[in-house]
């Protein structure tokens, strides 16, 4: 109760202060700090999808589209979320949202548009789109990660091989990305490089273990038929 007079004094005077402040720099003001709300939410939903919690993502995105409503790069978030959680038919109706050309600045469209193809086994069609997204964000190890595996699944296995290289090559440490890279020199019959890159993993139960996933991986894929890719 005792601070209840100094808030109000203190905001009385925040305005008075305001009231002799130019419109102009009002209204930037105000831009200003819209923006930065906008950015905190993007920012928010991007690093619940990091951590893997996709239903938080989502919740935020409803709440921001009231905020911002068909906001490109929110859409783009909410497809990929939606693809998290395996509701590929609702990711394909938040897509239609997007433009159907261009490539959003930043690659984010191409991207998206190549993970929906993905997520029906329609490997061969998502490469252009990845290629069109590692064009504009050449440094982004899980975008030539998900183009490799594109090229992999679409029978491309030494284009798979080399993409893969460039994106272990800018995240060394990514796990998925070197099973990814096993896999590929596996499957085109590099079996000398596989066990030479198995070999950098010292702990022995764990490179055992990886060896039979990535043999068991390697079968799996020969022997799905063009028909179940494409129904994935």
């Amino acid at each position: 109760m005792i601070q209840r007079p100094r808030l109000a004094r203190s905001a009385l005077l925040c305005s008075a202060l305001l009231s002799l402040a130019p419109l102009p720099a009002l209204a930037a003001a105000a831009t200003e700090d819209a923006v930065s709300t906008r950015s905190f939410y993007l920012q928010l939903i991007t690093q619940a999808q990091i951590d893997g919690r996709a239903r938080a993502a989502l919740a935020y995105l409803d709440d921001f589209d009231r905020r911002y409503p068909r906001d490109p790069e929110a859409t783009v978030l909410r497809v990929n979320s939606l693809l998290d959680i395996g509701d590929v038919d609702a990711a394909e109706v938040a897509a239609s949202a997007l433009p159907s050309s261009g490539n959003n600045g930043d690659g984010s469209v191409s991207a998206v548009r190549g993970h929906l193809l993905a997520a029906r086994g329609r490997w061969r069609e998502a490469i252009p789109f990845y290629q069109a997204a590692v064009g504009t964000r050449p440094t982004d190890a899980l975008l030539r990660n998900a183009l490799g595996y594109a090229q992999l699944r679409a029978g491309l296995g030494g284009e798979a091989v080399e993409t893969l290289r460039g994106a272990a090559a800018l995240a060394p440490s990514d796990a998925v990305i070197r099973n990814n890279l096993l896999l590929a020199l596996t499957m085109s019959g590099r079996q000398a490089e596989a066990r030479a890159a198995l070999q950098t993993i010292a702990d022995t139960e764990q490179r055992n273990r990886l060896s039979r996933q990535i043999a068991a991986e390697a079968t799996r894929i020969a022997t799905r038929s063009p028909h179940q890719e494409n129904s994935r």
